[in-house]
């Protein structure tokens, strides 16, 4: 509850941020990314859309909007995002496993998987894992060993991504089981934490 409370009561300084600076577009992402955090996924994607409005230059760096565009089930439009975010962080494991969770919605893991970016200078270790699981690479413990080397948030991303992995796969138990615990047993101060629990509130899990 204190969480919540204080997410609405960021959304509020954004709100007074917007209405004494309307033309700033990072005032309309900081506020996407709180409605986002509060479940609002159609707002999120309003705001993030304003920010590139009033600045089209930031587009490739819009990765949150492709985030909420996979909850809001706008897969074409968030592996596009994802493709376009790639053109200017081309080593990030994150950007080209979305695509894949894009692709994979739309059009199958068999097509989500034929096109997989390559990717290969991620300096963190547990994303260059995630990489190779999705790659069909290596094995769902493989990624969970080398999260757990890497301590609370090596620990968060393993399961996160193995939770998301599961999902497209449509084994909903299990994507169930480690999206819960990655918010439950391994909370850490990021944005990725806080999809986690969207990811969890929005499918209803407990």
């Amino acid at each position: 509850m204190l969480f919540s409370n204080s997410l609405e009561n960021q959304l509020q300084r954004w709100n007074e941020t917007i209405r004494n600076q309307p033309k700033n577009p990072n005032a309309y992402i900081r506020r996407g990314m709180v409605n986002f955090q509060l479940a609002k996924i159609d707002e999120s994607i309003q705001d993030f859309d304003m920010a590139e409005q009033l600045d089209a230059r930031i587009k490739p760096y819009l990765w949150q909007r492709g985030l909420s565009y996979y909850y809001a089930e706008k897969f074409a439009e968030g592996a596009e995002q994802f493709e376009i975010d790639l053109t200017v962080n081309a080593q990030d494991v994150e950007e080209t496993v979305w695509r894949y969770l894009c692709i994979a919605r739309s059009l199958g893991v068999e097509e989500a998987r034929n096109s997989l970016l390559t990717v290969k200078n991620d300096p963190r270790r547990i994303m260059q894992c995630v990489y190779d699981l999705y790659a069909g690479n290596c094995k769902p413990d493989d990624v969970l060993t080398v999260g757990k080397s890497e301590g609370i948030k090596g620990n968060f991303y393993s399961h996160l991504y193995l939770g998301l992995y599961y999902e497209v796969e449509n084994h909903v138990d299990l994507a169930h089981e480690y999206i819960v615990k990655a918010v439950d047993n391994y909370k850490i101060d990021d944005y990725m934490w806080s999809l986690a629990q969207v990811h969890k509130t929005l499918r209803g899990w407990s």
